[in-house]
């Protein structure tokens, strides 16, 4: 089972940006695709982003065009470039490995990011 460590979470003003990290052990080519989700106090897990092995990306419309999501191969990571960060971005974040019927296999341990107004 690929193991995951999310990492680049903190806090950050209206309309700045960040940086998650999603480093996969022992590859992050054992899945099929990675993804991100992300919850909010309250609120159910919802997804955000997905990238493919063949590097396909696909998004939330929450947060298309200001989110965008990559992977290193050589790196064993995948990133999630937050841009124009708005209050309602406010969760904790999770990567996960998924398959081809979109079934989660393991979730990293999650990271806050908090969007202050």
């Amino acid at each position: 089972q690929v193991q995951l460590v999310e990492s680049g979470g903190g806090l950050v003003q209206f309309g700045g940006s960040l940086r998650l990290s999603c480093y996969a052990t022992p590859s992050i080519n054992n899945a099929y695709a990675m993804g991100w989700y992300r919850q909010a106090p309250g609120k159910q897990r919802e997804w955000v982003a997905r990238i493919t092995r063949q590097a396909i990306t696909n998004y939330a419309d929450a947060v298309k065009g200001r989110f965008t999501i990559s992977r290193d191969n050589a790196k064993n990571t995948v990133y999630l470039q937050m841009d124009s960060l708005k209050p309602e971005d406010t969760a904790v974040y999770y990567c996960n490995t998924e398959n081809i019927f979109r079934n989660a296999l393991s979730w990293g341990q999650g990271i806050q990011v908090t969007v202050s107004s």
